[in-house]
């Protein structure tokens, strides 16, 4: 098991103040995808989906945050911004692919006529409702097409894009002091900043996280899980059902409700997408 000490003075060594580490960055982000991809496939199923029994470790979160601020060169700033920020999308994209796989499986049995075991039936359940399904409205099958439809993954191009563009290239206050690189907003005291500009009567803080990957964690159950963004799921279950890859600038279109700036949004994100080459990114 590597710890997230190790993690941390790895990532430290690689972002010592130099504006040289694209390379380095680059070849860590294949070697760290993977590691971090089995971390979070472990807490997802560990906390989420698995009953309390058959938890086994609880991972320590990675909390270092790069000081991107500190890059003086534009171009390398957001070459690293990116680089740093991809290990997690491509971890997330893996674990979230696992998942799929173990739907796939049991829609075979749902298919089949087969009714699911008293387990396969709690692994199921607990999934539907952390993607917000009300499994009281559904059979066994119809909830795994429904699930289908949300535990999916997404461009990386797309994610990176939308970060670049919420957390203003990782300098933000927010994406500082609460790793919070998606703009997600909560509705609890306390459950993270108050933006200076908060109107009066508003309740919204800007969420906290204690790491960048359960930002990224929570971004993807965001967009995969929310009312707002179901025409999304419908533009990417499209795309699959006709076997064409994933098209980011297509998939955009679906943030419309992502801001308050509605098609101006799309617009911007779909913009950093084609000005920053990120859909050479998209694997």
């Amino acid at each position: 098991m590597i710890s997230s000490s190790v993690l941390t003075q790895f990532w430290r060594q690689l972002w010592a103040p130099n504006d040289t580490r694209g390379i380095k960055l680059s070849v860590a982000a294949i070697i760290l995808a993977t590691i971090v991809a089995l971390v979070i496939a472990a807490n997802n199923f560990s906390q989420d989906v698995y009953p309390p029994e058959q938890i086994l470790v609880i991972q320590e979160p990675i909390v270092v945050f790069p000081d991107f601020a500190s890059i003086n060169s534009i171009s390398a700033k957001k070459q690293q911004f990116f680089d740093y920020l991809e290990v997690f999308v491509i971890a997330e994209n893996i674990a979230i692919t696992q998942f799929r796989d173990q739907l796939d499986d049991y829609l075979k049995i749902t298919s089949s006529g087969a009714g699911f075991s008293e387990f396969e039936r709690e692994w199921v359940f607990r999934l539907a409702r952390r993607y917000r399904i009300e499994v009281g409205n559904y059979t066994e099958k119809e909830i795994v097409d429904e699930l289908l439809l949300r535990v999916d993954v997404l461009p990386v191009s797309l994610a990176l894009a939308q970060a670049a563009n919420e957390s203003a290239w990782g300098t933000s206050r927010f994406a500082l002091e609460g790793n919070n690189i998606f703009g997600q907003w909560c509705y609890e005291q306390g459950c993270g900043i108050v933006p200076a500009r908060r109107q009066a009567g508003a309740i919204h803080e800007v969420k906290s996280f204690v790491s960048v990957e359960d930002a990224v964690k929570s971004y993807f159950l965001n967009i995969n899980s929310h009312p707002s963004y179901s025409y999304l799921r419908d533009l990417r279950s499209r795309m699959r059902a006709r076997g064409l890859r994933l098209d980011p600038m297509s998939l955009a279109i679906g943030l419309g409700r992502y801001s308050e700036q509605g098609d101006n949004y799309v617009d911007e994100v779909q913009r950093i997408i084609i000005q920053n080459g990120l859909r050479k990114r998209d694997v």
